[in-house]
Protein backbone atom coordinates (compact mmCIF):
# COMPACT_ATOMS: atom_id res chain seq x y z
CA UNK A 1 0.00 0.00 0.00
CA UNK A 2 1.58 3.22 -1.40
CA UNK A 3 -0.52 5.87 0.32
CA UNK A 4 0.07 6.34 3.66
CA UNK A 5 -3.04 6.87 5.79
CA UNK A 6 -4.76 5.69 9.41
CA UNK A 7 -7.51 5.01 10.87
CA UNK A 8 -9.63 4.66 14.58
CA UNK A 9 -9.37 1.30 15.49
CA UNK A 10 -13.34 0.68 17.61
CA UNK A 11 -13.91 -2.60 17.14
CA UNK A 12 -11.46 -4.30 18.54
CA UNK A 13 -11.47 -5.02 22.51
CA UNK A 14 -8.65 -5.21 24.79
CA UNK A 15 -7.86 -7.53 27.59
CA UNK A 16 -5.46 -7.10 30.30
CA UNK A 17 -4.15 -10.04 32.11
CA UNK A 18 -1.84 -8.98 34.97
CA UNK A 19 -0.10 -11.06 37.98
CA UNK A 20 2.49 -13.29 38.51
CA UNK A 21 0.54 -16.43 37.30
CA UNK A 22 -0.24 -14.03 34.02
CA UNK A 23 1.93 -16.43 31.42
CA UNK A 24 2.05 -20.07 32.65
CA UNK A 25 -2.19 -19.81 33.24
CA UNK A 26 -2.76 -18.40 29.64
CA UNK A 27 0.40 -20.76 28.29
CA UNK A 28 -2.30 -23.68 29.26
CA UNK A 29 -4.94 -22.03 27.90
CA UNK A 30 -4.11 -20.43 24.50
CA UNK A 31 -2.57 -22.21 21.33
CA UNK A 32 0.39 -19.94 21.36
CA UNK A 33 3.64 -19.72 22.74
CA UNK A 34 2.77 -17.52 25.90
CA UNK A 35 5.46 -18.59 28.24
CA UNK A 36 8.29 -18.16 25.58
CA UNK A 37 7.19 -15.15 24.13
CA UNK A 38 9.87 -12.00 24.23
CA UNK A 39 9.47 -9.04 26.26
CA UNK A 40 8.90 -7.42 23.06
CA UNK A 41 7.18 -10.08 20.39
CA UNK A 42 3.85 -10.09 19.86
CA UNK A 43 2.21 -13.64 18.27
CA UNK A 44 -1.30 -14.44 17.02
CA UNK A 45 -2.89 -17.33 18.46
CA UNK A 46 -6.15 -18.65 19.42
CA UNK A 47 -8.54 -20.19 22.08
CA UNK A 48 -10.35 -23.47 21.58
CA UNK A 49 -13.13 -25.59 23.21
CA UNK A 50 -11.53 -28.98 23.79
CA UNK A 51 -13.20 -30.62 20.87
CA UNK A 52 -10.42 -28.12 19.21
CA UNK A 53 -13.18 -25.76 17.72
CA UNK A 54 -12.24 -22.01 17.89
CA UNK A 55 -13.91 -19.81 20.06
CA UNK A 56 -11.46 -16.29 19.34
CA UNK A 57 -8.36 -15.77 17.35
CA UNK A 58 -6.51 -12.82 18.51
CA UNK A 59 -3.49 -10.78 18.71
CA UNK A 60 -1.18 -11.24 22.09
CA UNK A 61 1.64 -9.13 23.22
CA UNK A 62 3.59 -8.46 26.39
CA UNK A 63 3.24 -4.99 28.64
CA UNK A 64 4.88 -4.19 31.87
CA UNK A 65 2.46 -5.33 34.16
CA UNK A 66 0.55 -8.63 32.33
CA UNK A 67 -0.34 -8.96 28.69
CA UNK A 68 -2.53 -7.89 26.34
CA UNK A 69 -4.59 -9.72 24.47
CA UNK A 70 -6.56 -8.12 21.50
CA UNK A 71 -9.61 -9.39 19.73
CA UNK A 72 -13.21 -8.55 18.04
CA UNK A 73 -15.14 -6.23 20.22
CA UNK A 74 -17.57 -8.22 20.34
CA UNK A 75 -16.22 -11.51 21.76
CA UNK A 76 -14.11 -9.06 24.73
CA UNK A 77 -16.60 -9.91 27.48
CA UNK A 78 -17.36 -13.77 26.70
CA UNK A 79 -13.59 -14.77 26.03
CA UNK A 80 -12.92 -12.64 29.35
CA UNK A 81 -15.56 -14.40 31.08
CA UNK A 82 -15.05 -18.04 29.95
CA UNK A 83 -11.17 -17.16 30.59
CA UNK A 84 -11.91 -15.89 33.91
CA UNK A 85 -13.68 -19.08 35.23
CA UNK A 86 -10.64 -21.29 34.71
CA UNK A 87 -8.17 -19.05 36.82
CA UNK A 88 -9.24 -20.48 40.08
CA UNK A 89 -6.55 -20.07 42.55
CA UNK A 90 -3.73 -18.50 40.20
CA UNK A 91 -2.46 -15.11 40.84
CA UNK A 92 -4.38 -13.51 37.49
CA UNK A 93 -6.26 -11.00 36.95
CA UNK A 94 -8.28 -10.72 33.68
CA UNK A 95 -9.80 -6.55 33.30
CA UNK A 96 -11.07 -5.19 30.20
CA UNK A 97 -8.43 -2.72 28.60
CA UNK A 98 -10.66 -1.50 25.90
CA UNK A 99 -11.27 1.84 27.42
CA UNK A 100 -7.33 2.14 28.42
CA UNK A 101 -6.12 2.96 25.34
CA UNK A 102 -6.38 4.74 22.06
CA UNK A 103 -6.09 1.94 19.18
CA UNK A 104 -4.80 3.29 15.59
CA UNK A 105 -4.06 1.78 12.88
CA UNK A 106 -1.04 3.43 10.78
CA UNK A 107 -0.72 1.72 6.67
CA UNK A 108 1.36 2.29 3.92
CA UNK A 109 5.02 3.95 2.85
CA UNK A 110 6.48 5.50 5.60
CA UNK A 111 4.38 4.35 8.30
CA UNK A 112 7.86 3.23 10.04
CA UNK A 113 9.42 6.82 10.20
CA UNK A 114 6.01 8.22 11.34
CA UNK A 115 5.82 5.96 14.65
CA UNK A 116 9.14 6.69 15.21
CA UNK A 117 8.37 10.61 14.73
CA UNK A 118 4.84 9.78 17.26
CA UNK A 119 6.48 7.71 20.14
CA UNK A 120 10.60 8.82 19.45
CA UNK A 121 11.92 5.64 19.29
CA UNK A 122 12.95 3.27 16.79
CA UNK A 123 10.04 1.09 15.30
CA UNK A 124 10.48 -2.27 15.74
CA UNK A 125 10.38 -5.33 13.21
CA UNK A 126 7.63 -7.29 12.40
CA UNK A 127 5.46 -8.66 15.10
CA UNK A 128 7.58 -7.02 17.77
CA UNK A 129 6.41 -4.04 19.84
CA UNK A 130 8.36 -0.20 20.43
CA UNK A 131 6.90 1.41 23.52
CA UNK A 132 8.00 4.67 24.97
CA UNK A 133 6.01 7.17 26.58
CA UNK A 134 3.00 5.36 27.74
CA UNK A 135 2.74 3.97 24.06
CA UNK A 136 3.14 0.96 22.21
CA UNK A 137 3.37 0.55 18.18
CA UNK A 138 3.63 -3.37 16.70
CA UNK A 139 4.85 -3.69 13.51
CA UNK A 140 2.09 -5.93 11.99
CA UNK A 141 1.91 -7.61 7.55
CA UNK A 142 1.60 -5.43 4.87
CA UNK A 143 3.66 -2.31 6.09
CA UNK A 144 1.35 -1.53 8.70
CA UNK A 145 1.77 -0.75 12.61
CA UNK A 146 -0.86 -0.89 15.38
CA UNK A 147 -0.31 2.25 17.72
CA UNK A 148 -1.77 2.20 21.07
CA UNK A 149 -1.50 5.54 23.23
CA UNK A 150 -2.94 6.38 26.52
CA UNK A 151 -6.34 7.92 26.35
CA UNK A 152 -4.44 11.28 27.52
CA UNK A 153 -2.55 11.09 24.45
CA UNK A 154 -5.38 10.34 22.17
CA UNK A 155 -5.91 13.81 20.78
CA UNK A 156 -2.44 14.56 20.12
CA UNK A 157 -2.20 11.74 18.50
CA UNK A 158 -5.36 11.81 16.51
CA UNK A 159 -3.63 15.64 15.51
CA UNK A 160 -0.04 14.49 14.29
CA UNK A 161 -2.30 11.57 12.38
CA UNK A 162 -4.39 13.70 10.53
CA UNK A 163 -1.21 16.34 9.78
CA UNK A 164 0.77 13.37 8.12
CA UNK A 165 -1.64 11.35 6.72
CA UNK A 166 -4.64 10.56 4.76
CA UNK A 167 -7.70 9.29 7.08
CA UNK A 168 -9.60 5.92 6.16
CA UNK A 169 -12.42 3.75 7.92
CA UNK A 170 -11.81 0.66 9.59
CA UNK A 171 -12.69 -0.96 6.55
CA UNK A 172 -9.77 -0.16 5.53
CA UNK A 173 -7.61 -1.92 8.34
CA UNK A 174 -10.07 -5.07 8.12
CA UNK A 175 -9.28 -5.56 4.20
CA UNK A 176 -5.51 -5.39 5.32
CA UNK A 177 -6.00 -8.35 7.83
CA UNK A 178 -8.10 -9.97 4.47
CA UNK A 179 -5.27 -9.43 2.11
CA UNK A 180 -2.15 -10.43 4.75
CA UNK A 181 -4.29 -13.51 5.01
CA UNK A 182 -5.43 -12.97 9.02
CA UNK A 183 -8.47 -14.93 10.06
CA UNK A 184 -10.34 -13.36 12.64
CA UNK A 185 -13.03 -15.78 14.27
CA UNK A 186 -16.24 -13.89 14.37
CA UNK A 187 -19.18 -14.19 16.34
CA UNK A 188 -21.11 -15.85 13.18
CA UNK A 189 -18.07 -18.29 12.96
CA UNK A 190 -17.21 -19.48 17.07
CA UNK A 191 -16.47 -23.20 16.85
CA UNK A 192 -16.66 -23.44 13.01
CA UNK A 193 -12.48 -23.93 12.38
CA UNK A 194 -9.69 -25.56 13.94
CA UNK A 195 -6.75 -23.54 13.93
CA UNK A 196 -5.46 -25.06 10.96
CA UNK A 197 -8.30 -24.30 8.79
CA UNK A 198 -7.09 -20.46 9.60
CA UNK A 199 -3.64 -21.30 8.76
CA UNK A 200 -2.92 -20.03 12.26
CA UNK A 201 0.36 -22.70 11.81
CA UNK A 202 1.26 -21.04 9.46
CA UNK A 203 1.45 -17.54 11.03
CA UNK A 204 3.39 -18.97 14.46
CA UNK A 205 -0.22 -18.87 16.48
CA UNK A 206 0.12 -22.67 17.23
CA UNK A 207 2.82 -24.27 19.23
CA UNK A 208 2.96 -27.65 18.77
CA UNK A 209 5.55 -28.05 21.07
CA UNK A 210 4.12 -26.96 24.45
CA UNK A 211 1.98 -28.60 27.07
CA UNK A 212 -1.78 -29.37 27.17
CA UNK A 213 -4.33 -26.41 26.62
CA UNK A 214 -7.98 -26.95 25.46
CA UNK A 215 -8.20 -28.97 22.17
CA UNK A 216 -4.56 -29.52 22.42
CA UNK A 217 -5.01 -33.45 21.64
CA UNK A 218 -6.62 -32.90 18.37
CA UNK A 219 -4.67 -30.11 17.08
CA UNK A 220 -1.42 -32.03 17.62
CA UNK A 221 -3.23 -35.17 15.93
CA UNK A 222 -3.89 -33.25 13.18
CA UNK A 223 -0.68 -32.17 12.64
CA UNK A 224 1.02 -34.89 13.31
CA UNK A 225 -1.40 -38.30 12.60
CA UNK A 226 -3.61 -36.22 9.91
CA UNK A 227 -3.93 -34.15 6.97
CA UNK A 228 -5.56 -31.03 7.26
CA UNK A 229 -8.60 -31.67 4.36
CA UNK A 230 -9.51 -27.74 5.06
CA UNK A 231 -7.27 -24.75 4.05
CA UNK A 232 -8.15 -20.86 4.58
CA UNK A 233 -7.65 -18.79 1.10
CA UNK A 234 -7.63 -15.54 -0.12
CA UNK A 235 -10.09 -15.11 -3.26
CA UNK A 236 -11.91 -12.13 -4.42
CA UNK A 237 -15.35 -11.57 -5.67
CA UNK A 238 -17.24 -9.44 -8.01
CA UNK A 239 -18.66 -6.13 -6.60
CA UNK A 240 -22.39 -7.93 -7.22
CA UNK A 241 -21.47 -10.03 -4.17
CA UNK A 242 -21.83 -9.34 -1.08
CA UNK A 243 -20.55 -11.76 1.06
CA UNK A 244 -20.53 -12.36 5.02
CA UNK A 245 -18.77 -14.13 7.49
CA UNK A 246 -20.45 -17.97 7.51
CA UNK A 247 -21.67 -17.88 4.13
CA UNK A 248 -21.43 -21.00 2.75
CA UNK A 249 -19.36 -21.62 -0.37
CA UNK A 250 -19.93 -25.09 -2.92
CA UNK A 251 -17.75 -26.64 -5.43
CA UNK A 252 -18.36 -29.12 -8.52
CA UNK A 253 -16.66 -31.91 -6.54
CA UNK A 254 -19.63 -31.79 -3.59
CA UNK A 255 -22.07 -30.68 -5.63
CA UNK A 256 -25.16 -29.59 -3.27
CA UNK A 257 -23.19 -30.30 -0.44
CA UNK A 258 -21.24 -27.19 1.12
CA UNK A 259 -17.12 -27.38 0.52
CA UNK A 260 -16.56 -24.41 2.61
CA UNK A 261 -17.19 -21.09 4.49
CA UNK A 262 -16.71 -17.72 4.45
CA UNK A 263 -14.18 -16.45 7.59
CA UNK A 264 -13.76 -12.95 6.46
CA UNK A 265 -14.93 -10.80 4.11
CA UNK A 266 -14.38 -6.53 3.23
CA UNK A 267 -14.79 -4.27 0.13
CA UNK A 268 -11.68 -3.57 -1.83
CA UNK A 269 -11.15 -0.31 -3.72
CA UNK A 270 -12.35 -1.24 -7.17
CA UNK A 271 -15.99 -2.65 -5.63
CA UNK A 272 -15.34 -6.27 -5.56
CA UNK A 273 -15.16 -7.77 -2.03
CA UNK A 274 -11.90 -9.71 -0.79
CA UNK A 275 -12.39 -12.78 1.20
CA UNK A 276 -10.53 -15.47 3.56
CA UNK A 277 -12.40 -18.69 2.31
CA UNK A 278 -11.96 -21.47 4.91
CA UNK A 279 -11.95 -24.22 1.96
CA UNK A 280 -12.00 -28.03 1.10
CA UNK A 281 -8.45 -28.49 -0.60
CA UNK A 282 -9.96 -30.96 -2.97
CA UNK A 283 -13.00 -28.45 -4.13
CA UNK A 284 -10.00 -26.23 -4.47
CA UNK A 285 -8.17 -28.46 -7.00
CA UNK A 286 -11.80 -29.45 -8.90
CA UNK A 287 -12.12 -26.12 -10.15
CA UNK A 288 -14.27 -23.11 -9.77
CA UNK A 289 -15.78 -22.60 -6.18
CA UNK A 290 -18.91 -20.86 -5.53
CA UNK A 291 -20.35 -18.55 -3.19
CA UNK A 292 -23.95 -19.28 -1.57
CA UNK A 293 -24.90 -21.60 -4.28
CA UNK A 294 -23.85 -23.83 -6.86
CA UNK A 295 -24.58 -21.50 -9.53
CA UNK A 296 -23.36 -18.50 -7.52
CA UNK A 297 -20.53 -16.24 -8.14
CA UNK A 298 -16.99 -17.83 -8.80
CA UNK A 299 -14.44 -17.06 -6.29
CA UNK A 300 -10.74 -15.72 -7.94
CA UNK A 301 -8.60 -17.73 -5.88
CA UNK A 302 -5.24 -15.13 -4.80
CA UNK A 303 -1.99 -16.36 -3.61
CA UNK A 304 -1.67 -15.53 0.27
CA UNK A 305 1.02 -13.24 1.25
CA UNK A 306 2.44 -16.42 3.32
CA UNK A 307 3.52 -20.42 2.59
CA UNK A 308 0.60 -23.40 3.60
CA UNK A 309 2.75 -26.41 5.49
CA UNK A 310 2.90 -29.06 3.19
CA UNK A 311 0.45 -31.13 6.16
Amino acid sequence: MAVLTHCVIAARGLIRFAGEDTRPFLHTQLTCDVAGLAADGATYGGYCTPKGRMLATFLLWPVEDGVLLQLPAMLREPVQKRLSMYILRSKVRATDASGDYAQFGIAGDGAGKLVERLLDAPAASMLRVTRAGGGMALKLPLDRYLLLVPRAQEQRIAAELAAHTQPAGEALWNLLDVEAGIGNVLPETQEQFVPQMLNLDAIGGVSFNKGCYPGQEIVARMHYLGRVKERMHLARLPADAKPRAADKLYGADLGAQACGMIANAAAAPDGSSHVLAVIQLSSVAAGAVRWKAVDGPALEILPLPYALPLK
